[in-house]
């Protein structure tokens, strides 16, 4: 069972949480009171949720590419949640978006790895799932040429390999 401590620091007017390493708290902002004039203190608590979830994935993703023995320079996600207008404002539709760099990388391969994290690894997103729509896009730049931002299917099984998909970072038509 994972456990995380939540404590109030009443000096800097912020929650601190900690985790199983508790020399790397992480700030949480506070509410404050109606006389309050300071700034945020930390994330919101729903930013780190989206900061779990695109961390969750992006853990599974570096993993399954080094596991294939993938030549990869960076991997960034940048994760966007709309929320319902209402309390308790849960997310309704969150949306990672993956920008993977490296050499020889294929198109094919790399949305494969993303559709696998976010539909069977990703522990954060499969909780999300129940409540929120998930979506996700790709960018994939290698050996200096990019592939621009592409919708990933997350339909629950893998379309086909195309022929014409495996060529290194050319998405496929979307005629």
């Amino acid at each position: 069972m994972k456990s995380v401590a939540v404590s109030w620091d009443a000096l800097a007017g912020r929650f601190v949480a900690r985790g199983s390493h508790a020399a790397h708290p992480i700030q949480i902002n506070a509410p404050r009171e109606a006389d309050e004039t300071r700034g945020s203190t930390g994330f919101s608590a729903t930013e780190l949720l989206l900061a779990g979830a695109g961390a969750c994935s992006a853990w599974d993703v570096l993993e399954m590419l080094r596991k294939r023995r993938h030549d990869i320079d960076s991997l960034d996600v940048t994760v966007e949640g709309e929320q319902a207008a209402d309390p308790p404002w849960a997310y309704e539709r969150v949306v990672l978006h993956f920008v993977v760099s490296g050499r020889g990388l294929r198109w094919n391969v790399l949305q494969r790895v993303v559709r696998l994290s976010v539909l069977r690894y990703c522990s954060v997103l499969a909780t999300l799932s129940g409540v929120a729509r998930i979506e996700a896009t790709l960018d994939v730049v290698s050996d200096g040429a990019a592939s621009g931002r592409q919708a990933v299917s997350l339909e629950s099984a893998p379309p086909p390999d195309d022929p014409n998909t495996s060529t290194l970072i050319e998405p496929p038509d979307e005629d």
